[in-house]
Protein backbone atom coordinates (compact mmCIF):
# COMPACT_ATOMS: atom_id res chain seq x y z
CA UNK A 1 0.00 0.00 0.00
CA UNK A 2 1.63 3.58 -1.17
CA UNK A 3 0.58 7.11 -0.72
CA UNK A 4 0.09 8.40 -4.40
CA UNK A 5 -0.92 12.10 -3.29
CA UNK A 6 -1.51 15.03 -1.25
CA UNK A 7 -3.93 17.71 -1.35
CA UNK A 8 -5.14 20.92 0.26
CA UNK A 9 -8.35 21.99 0.27
CA UNK A 10 -9.36 25.42 1.28
CA UNK A 11 -12.64 26.96 2.53
CA UNK A 12 -13.32 30.19 3.69
CA UNK A 13 -15.29 30.55 6.76
CA UNK A 14 -15.27 34.04 7.95
CA UNK A 15 -12.93 34.58 10.40
CA UNK A 16 -10.17 32.17 8.77
CA UNK A 17 -9.82 30.02 5.92
CA UNK A 18 -10.13 26.00 7.10
CA UNK A 19 -7.21 24.32 5.15
CA UNK A 20 -8.37 20.80 4.39
CA UNK A 21 -5.79 17.76 3.68
CA UNK A 22 -6.59 14.87 1.80
CA UNK A 23 -4.07 11.90 1.64
CA UNK A 24 -4.60 9.60 -1.59
CA UNK A 25 -3.24 6.02 -1.80
CA UNK A 26 -3.27 3.65 -4.34
CA UNK A 27 -6.14 1.55 -2.89
CA UNK A 28 -9.66 2.58 -4.71
CA UNK A 29 -12.09 4.28 -2.19
CA UNK A 30 -9.44 4.63 0.57
CA UNK A 31 -8.26 8.13 1.43
CA UNK A 32 -8.16 10.39 4.71
CA UNK A 33 -8.67 13.72 5.44
CA UNK A 34 -6.51 16.26 8.11
CA UNK A 35 -7.06 19.95 8.76
CA UNK A 36 -3.87 22.06 8.88
CA UNK A 37 -6.02 25.50 9.39
CA UNK A 38 -3.57 28.66 10.23
CA UNK A 39 -5.43 31.67 10.00
CA UNK A 40 -3.38 34.28 8.38
CA UNK A 41 -1.04 31.49 7.20
CA UNK A 42 -2.87 30.13 4.41
CA UNK A 43 -0.72 29.66 1.71
CA UNK A 44 2.29 29.02 3.76
CA UNK A 45 1.07 25.76 5.37
CA UNK A 46 -0.15 25.10 1.88
CA UNK A 47 3.39 25.45 0.72
CA UNK A 48 5.13 23.40 3.44
CA UNK A 49 1.80 20.61 2.95
CA UNK A 50 3.54 20.66 -0.70
CA UNK A 51 6.72 20.24 0.41
CA UNK A 52 6.50 17.57 3.13
CA UNK A 53 4.75 15.73 0.38
CA UNK A 54 7.81 15.03 -0.88
CA UNK A 55 9.26 13.34 1.90
CA UNK A 56 6.22 10.88 2.31
CA UNK A 57 4.27 10.00 -1.53
CA UNK A 58 5.11 6.59 -1.74
CA UNK A 59 5.47 5.64 1.38
CA UNK A 60 3.23 2.88 3.23
CA UNK A 61 0.44 5.00 5.05
CA UNK A 62 -0.06 2.68 7.41
CA UNK A 63 3.69 3.41 9.17
CA UNK A 64 2.64 6.78 10.67
CA UNK A 65 5.03 6.59 13.24
CA UNK A 66 8.01 6.55 10.88
CA UNK A 67 6.02 9.36 8.71
CA UNK A 68 5.96 11.82 11.13
CA UNK A 69 9.66 11.16 12.17
CA UNK A 70 10.59 11.54 8.63
CA UNK A 71 8.39 14.65 8.18
CA UNK A 72 9.64 16.16 11.27
CA UNK A 73 13.49 15.27 11.27
CA UNK A 74 14.56 15.04 7.55
CA UNK A 75 15.22 18.63 7.22
CA UNK A 76 17.79 20.58 9.64
CA UNK A 77 15.30 22.96 10.89
CA UNK A 78 13.09 20.24 12.21
CA UNK A 79 9.12 20.69 12.03
CA UNK A 80 9.15 23.19 15.40
CA UNK A 81 8.08 26.09 13.52
CA UNK A 82 4.25 26.56 13.81
CA UNK A 83 3.69 26.51 9.95
CA UNK A 84 6.00 23.26 9.51
CA UNK A 85 3.60 22.22 12.71
CA UNK A 86 0.85 22.86 11.22
CA UNK A 87 1.64 21.12 7.87
CA UNK A 88 3.00 18.00 9.92
CA UNK A 89 -0.29 18.21 12.16
CA UNK A 90 -2.76 17.98 8.75
CA UNK A 91 -0.96 15.09 7.27
CA UNK A 92 -0.92 12.92 10.39
CA UNK A 93 -4.50 13.31 10.95
CA UNK A 94 -5.17 11.82 7.86
CA UNK A 95 -2.95 8.98 8.18
CA UNK A 96 -4.91 8.10 11.34
CA UNK A 97 -8.23 8.76 9.51
CA UNK A 98 -6.43 6.24 6.35
CA UNK A 99 -5.32 3.30 9.41
CA UNK A 100 -8.96 3.55 11.08
CA UNK A 101 -10.88 2.99 7.30
CA UNK A 102 -8.38 -0.03 7.03
CA UNK A 103 -9.04 -1.71 10.08
CA UNK A 104 -12.55 -0.85 9.87
CA UNK A 105 -12.62 0.82 13.67
CA UNK A 106 -12.53 4.44 15.36
CA UNK A 107 -8.78 6.21 15.93
CA UNK A 108 -9.90 5.97 19.64
CA UNK A 109 -9.91 1.74 19.85
CA UNK A 110 -6.04 2.36 17.90
CA UNK A 111 -5.54 4.76 20.69
CA UNK A 112 -6.35 2.18 23.26
CA UNK A 113 -10.34 2.12 23.46
CA UNK A 114 -12.63 4.45 24.95
CA UNK A 115 -11.79 5.53 28.50
CA UNK A 116 -15.30 7.91 28.98
CA UNK A 117 -18.50 7.32 27.18
CA UNK A 118 -18.80 11.30 26.65
CA UNK A 119 -16.70 14.48 26.23
CA UNK A 120 -18.05 17.27 27.38
CA UNK A 121 -18.12 20.18 25.51
CA UNK A 122 -17.56 24.50 26.18
CA UNK A 123 -18.56 27.88 24.08
CA UNK A 124 -16.43 30.59 23.85
CA UNK A 125 -18.52 33.82 24.26
CA UNK A 126 -15.90 36.06 22.40
CA UNK A 127 -14.44 39.36 24.17
CA UNK A 128 -15.19 42.80 23.85
CA UNK A 129 -13.39 45.72 22.35
CA UNK A 130 -10.78 47.61 24.40
CA UNK A 131 -12.76 50.98 24.46
CA UNK A 132 -16.02 49.39 25.79
CA UNK A 133 -14.22 47.88 28.70
CA UNK A 134 -12.75 51.19 29.82
CA UNK A 135 -15.77 53.95 27.86
CA UNK A 136 -18.38 51.63 28.97
CA UNK A 137 -17.67 48.90 31.86
CA UNK A 138 -21.62 48.34 33.55
CA UNK A 139 -22.71 47.86 29.81
CA UNK A 140 -19.92 45.37 28.96
CA UNK A 141 -20.64 43.63 32.21
CA UNK A 142 -24.64 43.38 31.82
CA UNK A 143 -23.04 42.42 27.75
CA UNK A 144 -21.21 39.50 28.93
CA UNK A 145 -24.01 38.59 31.39
CA UNK A 146 -26.85 38.27 28.72
CA UNK A 147 -23.70 35.86 26.44
CA UNK A 148 -23.45 33.76 29.45
CA UNK A 149 -27.31 33.18 29.93
CA UNK A 150 -27.49 32.47 26.55
CA UNK A 151 -24.74 29.65 26.49
CA UNK A 152 -26.75 28.36 29.30
CA UNK A 153 -29.66 28.33 27.29
CA UNK A 154 -27.96 26.64 24.71
CA UNK A 155 -27.22 23.62 27.28
CA UNK A 156 -23.85 24.07 28.03
CA UNK A 157 -22.17 23.98 30.98
CA UNK A 158 -19.39 25.60 30.74
CA UNK A 159 -17.87 28.23 28.52
CA UNK A 160 -15.20 30.92 28.39
CA UNK A 161 -14.87 34.42 27.28
CA UNK A 162 -11.87 37.19 27.19
CA UNK A 163 -13.52 39.40 29.70
CA UNK A 164 -9.40 40.78 30.03
CA UNK A 165 -9.35 44.46 28.44
CA UNK A 166 -5.83 44.64 26.04
CA UNK A 167 -3.42 46.54 28.98
CA UNK A 168 -0.13 47.70 27.92
CA UNK A 169 3.05 46.33 30.59
CA UNK A 170 1.95 48.10 33.63
CA UNK A 171 -1.23 49.53 34.54
CA UNK A 172 -3.66 51.15 36.91
CA UNK A 173 -6.82 49.66 38.38
CA UNK A 174 -8.94 50.45 35.41
CA UNK A 175 -8.68 47.52 33.55
CA UNK A 176 -8.32 44.94 36.61
CA UNK A 177 -11.85 46.72 37.71
CA UNK A 178 -13.09 46.49 34.82
CA UNK A 179 -12.07 42.67 34.22
CA UNK A 180 -13.64 42.13 37.58
CA UNK A 181 -16.78 43.71 36.75
CA UNK A 182 -17.72 41.64 33.85
CA UNK A 183 -16.79 38.47 35.43
CA UNK A 184 -18.89 39.01 38.23
CA UNK A 185 -21.55 40.20 36.46
CA UNK A 186 -21.13 36.58 34.78
CA UNK A 187 -21.10 34.90 37.85
CA UNK A 188 -24.32 36.20 38.76
CA UNK A 189 -25.77 35.50 35.42
CA UNK A 190 -25.60 31.44 36.18
CA UNK A 191 -24.48 30.69 38.93
CA UNK A 192 -21.98 28.45 40.64
CA UNK A 193 -23.10 25.51 39.05
CA UNK A 194 -21.91 26.33 35.64
CA UNK A 195 -18.30 26.75 35.07
CA UNK A 196 -16.48 29.87 33.95
CA UNK A 197 -13.21 30.07 32.35
CA UNK A 198 -11.63 33.46 31.45
CA UNK A 199 -9.15 33.74 28.89
CA UNK A 200 -6.74 36.44 27.92
CA UNK A 201 -5.29 35.74 24.70
CA UNK A 202 -2.00 36.45 26.35
CA UNK A 203 -2.43 39.69 26.42
CA UNK A 204 -0.91 41.07 30.09
CA UNK A 205 2.10 41.23 31.02
CA UNK A 206 3.49 38.17 33.38
CA UNK A 207 2.97 41.24 36.19
CA UNK A 208 -0.70 42.32 34.87
CA UNK A 209 -1.67 38.87 34.51
CA UNK A 210 -0.99 38.06 38.37
CA UNK A 211 -2.83 41.08 39.22
CA UNK A 212 -5.83 40.21 37.00
CA UNK A 213 -5.81 36.27 38.18
CA UNK A 214 -5.59 37.41 41.95
CA UNK A 215 -8.60 39.92 40.89
CA UNK A 216 -10.67 36.95 39.67
CA UNK A 217 -10.01 34.43 41.85
CA UNK A 218 -12.98 35.02 44.18
CA UNK A 219 -14.95 33.97 41.27
CA UNK A 220 -13.77 30.14 41.01
CA UNK A 221 -12.54 30.34 37.70
CA UNK A 222 -13.07 26.38 35.68
CA UNK A 223 -9.85 27.89 34.42
CA UNK A 224 -7.63 31.08 33.16
CA UNK A 225 -6.25 31.22 30.49
CA UNK A 226 -3.05 32.63 28.63
CA UNK A 227 -2.20 35.15 31.41
CA UNK A 228 0.80 35.99 29.72
CA UNK A 229 2.53 35.17 26.72
CA UNK A 230 3.37 31.39 26.71
CA UNK A 231 7.04 31.65 26.06
CA UNK A 232 7.08 33.32 29.51
CA UNK A 233 6.86 30.07 31.71
CA UNK A 234 8.09 31.73 34.53
CA UNK A 235 5.51 34.07 34.54
CA UNK A 236 3.67 31.58 33.83
CA UNK A 237 4.58 29.92 36.92
CA UNK A 238 4.68 32.43 39.41
CA UNK A 239 1.05 33.03 38.42
CA UNK A 240 0.12 29.76 39.26
CA UNK A 241 1.96 29.19 42.33
CA UNK A 242 0.39 32.69 43.39
CA UNK A 243 -3.29 31.51 42.93
CA UNK A 244 -5.59 28.31 43.13
CA UNK A 245 -7.64 29.34 40.29
CA UNK A 246 -6.12 26.45 37.37
CA UNK A 247 -3.88 27.98 35.28
CA UNK A 248 -4.48 27.02 31.68
CA UNK A 249 -1.95 27.55 28.36
CA UNK A 250 -0.65 25.58 25.47
CA UNK A 251 -2.72 26.30 21.87
CA UNK A 252 0.60 27.93 20.52
CA UNK A 253 2.86 25.67 21.68
CA UNK A 254 4.41 23.31 18.98
CA UNK A 255 5.94 19.71 19.99
CA UNK A 256 6.75 17.67 23.23
CA UNK A 257 9.50 19.76 24.47
CA UNK A 258 7.73 22.84 24.26
CA UNK A 259 5.23 21.36 27.22
CA UNK A 260 7.87 19.17 28.83
CA UNK A 261 9.56 22.43 29.89
CA UNK A 262 5.87 24.03 30.60
CA UNK A 263 5.13 20.78 33.17
CA UNK A 264 8.39 20.92 34.71
CA UNK A 265 8.15 24.10 35.92
CA UNK A 266 4.69 23.71 37.54
CA UNK A 267 3.72 26.22 34.95
CA UNK A 268 -0.15 25.43 34.28
CA UNK A 269 -2.74 22.57 35.66
CA UNK A 270 -4.52 22.53 32.16
CA UNK A 271 -2.64 22.11 29.41
CA UNK A 272 -4.42 22.98 25.71
CA UNK A 273 -2.67 21.06 22.59
CA UNK A 274 -4.08 21.91 19.55
CA UNK A 275 -3.85 18.74 17.39
CA UNK A 276 -3.61 20.99 13.99
CA UNK A 277 -0.68 22.75 15.31
CA UNK A 278 1.38 20.89 18.05
CA UNK A 279 2.12 17.82 15.76
CA UNK A 280 -1.10 15.92 15.30
CA UNK A 281 -2.75 12.87 17.19
CA UNK A 282 0.43 11.13 16.97
CA UNK A 283 2.46 14.26 18.89
CA UNK A 284 -0.70 14.98 21.42
CA UNK A 285 -0.57 11.37 22.83
CA UNK A 286 3.24 11.96 23.67
CA UNK A 287 1.60 14.98 25.25
CA UNK A 288 -1.05 13.69 26.69
CA UNK A 289 1.26 10.90 28.46
CA UNK A 290 3.35 13.95 29.82
CA UNK A 291 0.46 15.53 31.20
CA UNK A 292 -0.76 12.28 32.58
CA UNK A 293 2.37 11.84 34.33
CA UNK A 294 2.36 15.31 36.40
CA UNK A 295 -1.36 14.46 37.01
CA UNK A 296 -2.44 18.09 34.68
CA UNK A 297 -5.71 18.05 32.91
CA UNK A 298 -5.73 18.13 29.37
CA UNK A 299 -8.35 20.37 26.84
CA UNK A 300 -7.62 21.09 23.46
CA UNK A 301 -7.86 24.11 21.74
CA UNK A 302 -10.30 23.85 18.85
CA UNK A 303 -11.64 26.75 17.58
CA UNK A 304 -10.76 25.58 13.59
CA UNK A 305 -13.02 22.91 11.46
CA UNK A 306 -14.57 19.90 11.33
CA UNK A 307 -11.68 17.77 11.24
CA UNK A 308 -9.98 19.34 13.95
CA UNK A 309 -13.21 18.21 15.92
CA UNK A 310 -13.25 15.05 14.93
CA UNK A 311 -9.72 14.41 16.09
CA UNK A 312 -9.83 16.41 19.02
CA UNK A 313 -12.98 14.33 20.49
CA UNK A 314 -11.11 10.99 19.07
CA UNK A 315 -7.86 11.81 21.17
CA UNK A 316 -10.62 12.72 24.18
CA UNK A 317 -12.66 9.13 24.19
CA UNK A 318 -8.79 7.79 24.89
CA UNK A 319 -7.43 10.22 27.28
CA UNK A 320 -7.59 9.77 31.05
CA UNK A 321 -6.26 13.05 31.67
CA UNK A 322 -8.74 14.46 29.43
CA UNK A 323 -11.23 16.96 30.87
CA UNK A 324 -13.37 19.15 28.09
CA UNK A 325 -13.28 20.09 24.91
CA UNK A 326 -13.55 23.92 22.87
CA UNK A 327 -16.28 23.41 20.44
CA UNK A 328 -17.70 25.72 17.67
CA UNK A 329 -21.24 25.77 16.44
CA UNK A 330 -21.78 28.64 15.05
CA UNK A 331 -19.39 30.31 13.46
CA UNK A 332 -20.84 30.11 10.03
CA UNK A 333 -24.25 28.27 8.87
CA UNK A 334 -23.41 25.93 6.37
CA UNK A 335 -20.75 24.19 8.72
CA UNK A 336 -22.85 21.24 8.76
CA UNK A 337 -23.25 20.97 4.62
CA UNK A 338 -19.71 20.17 4.82
CA UNK A 339 -19.38 17.33 6.54
CA UNK A 340 -21.05 13.85 7.39
CA UNK A 341 -19.71 12.70 10.60
CA UNK A 342 -20.73 9.83 13.29
CA UNK A 343 -20.43 11.45 16.67
CA UNK A 344 -23.90 11.96 18.23
CA UNK A 345 -24.46 15.28 19.82
CA UNK A 346 -26.50 15.99 23.09
CA UNK A 347 -27.76 19.37 22.21
CA UNK A 348 -29.70 19.55 25.80
CA UNK A 349 -26.21 18.18 27.96
CA UNK A 350 -23.75 19.51 25.31
CA UNK A 351 -21.76 16.12 25.49
CA UNK A 352 -20.73 14.13 22.36
CA UNK A 353 -20.60 10.31 22.37
CA UNK A 354 -18.64 8.36 20.53
CA UNK A 355 -18.64 7.71 16.79
CA UNK A 356 -18.71 4.44 15.52
CA UNK A 357 -17.72 5.29 12.18
CA UNK A 358 -13.70 4.54 11.47
CA UNK A 359 -11.13 6.61 11.21
CA UNK A 360 -11.88 9.75 12.49
CA UNK A 361 -15.93 9.11 11.95
CA UNK A 362 -16.17 11.65 9.04
CA UNK A 363 -16.02 12.51 5.78
CA UNK A 364 -16.64 15.78 3.62
CA UNK A 365 -18.46 17.33 0.50
CA UNK A 366 -15.80 18.65 -1.91
CA UNK A 367 -18.45 20.37 -3.75
CA UNK A 368 -19.37 22.22 -1.16
CA UNK A 369 -16.05 22.49 0.17
CA UNK A 370 -15.51 24.05 -3.41
CA UNK A 371 -18.34 26.98 -3.44
CA UNK A 372 -16.44 29.10 -0.43
CA UNK A 373 -13.02 29.36 -1.82
CA UNK A 374 -9.87 31.20 -0.40
CA UNK A 375 -10.18 34.85 1.02
CA UNK A 376 -7.97 36.77 2.09
CA UNK A 377 -8.04 37.24 5.77
CA UNK A 378 -7.98 41.05 7.34
CA UNK A 379 -5.29 41.63 10.00
CA UNK A 380 -6.10 42.49 12.95
CA UNK A 381 -4.09 45.32 14.56
CA UNK A 382 -3.89 46.26 18.30
CA UNK A 383 -2.75 49.30 19.67
CA UNK A 384 -2.26 50.72 23.01
CA UNK A 385 -3.55 54.27 23.61
CA UNK A 386 0.05 55.76 22.43
CA UNK A 387 0.28 54.16 19.88
CA UNK A 388 2.70 51.72 20.44
CA UNK A 389 2.02 47.73 19.02
CA UNK A 390 0.25 45.62 21.70
CA UNK A 391 -1.03 41.58 21.55
CA UNK A 392 -4.50 40.92 19.24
Amino acid sequence: MKITGIETLVCNARMRNWIFVKVLTDQDGLWGWGEATLEWHTRGVVGAIEDLAQLVVGEDPRRIEHLWQTMYRQHFWHGNGIVRGTAISGIDLALWDILGKIHGVPVHELLGGRVRDFVRLYSHLGGGRMEDFYMTPVSEAARFADLAQQAVGEGFSAFKSMAVPETMPIEGLEPIRAAELCVAAMREAVGDAIDIMVDCHARPSPAMGLQFAKALEPYGLYWFEEPCWPESVDGLARIQSAVSTPIATGERLVGLHAFRELLARGAASVIQPDVTHCGGITETRRIAALAEAHRVALAPHNPQGPVSTAASLEVGFATPSYVICETVHSDVPWRADIVSQGFEVDLERRVVYPSSRPGLGIELNEAEIAKHPFEQELPRRSYYSDGSVGDW
